[in-house]
């Protein structure tokens, strides 16, 4: 099964305040890693909305998140990541089955893009313990109303 990983918006200026950020870089470098090791593709997706030449800086992933020379980037303006982007022909020319989804903020970005994804006909879920939102009753609604994967599951599709 061929799976590509997104990690979408883990970025400095968006996670200034935002609580439960170890926990949820721990699980998202976890499966990167196995990921990565097992050939299959990891996205870091960069909301580059507002950004200029005097704040770019403050765009960049959060040191907490790995980054492997392997990996992809894709910069957007809009909250579904699909919209205006390559990432639908990326996603469709690495012939993924699975698609997980990663990241900030779960009511906003996180949602857009799960829901783009599903649209384009993707087979699409959320990685357990891998989102941030800005309200902590927005990861719980997230986990009851999407469909979602932990990473013990992600080892044994892996293996």
């Amino acid at each position: 099964m061929k799976i590509t990983f997104l990690i979408i918006d883990m970025q400095q200026i968006y996670l200034k305040e935002i609580a439960g950020i170890p926990k949820a870089c721990e699980h998202i470098n976890y499966v990167a890693s196995l990921l990565r090791n097992k050939n299959h593709t990891v996205i870091h997706i960069k909301d580059m909305e507002g950004a200029d030449e005097q704040n770019v800086a403050s765009y960049q992933i959060i040191p907490e998140i790995e980054i492997n020379e392997k990996d992809l980037m894709v910069s957007k303006i809009c909250s579904n990541a699909f919209w205006k982007t390559d990432l639908e022909k990326i996603v469709s020319e690495n012939k993924t089955e699975l698609l997980i989804l990663s990241g900030f903020a779960a009511e906003n970005c996180v949602l857009a893009t799960y829901n783009g994804a599903k649209e384009r006909g993707f087979t699409t879920v959320i990685l357990q313990n891998g989102i941030l939102g800005n309200h902590e009753d927005v990861i719980t609604q997230t986990y009851r109303d999407r469909n979602i994967i932990s990473y013990p599951v992600i080892e044994a599709l892996t293996k």
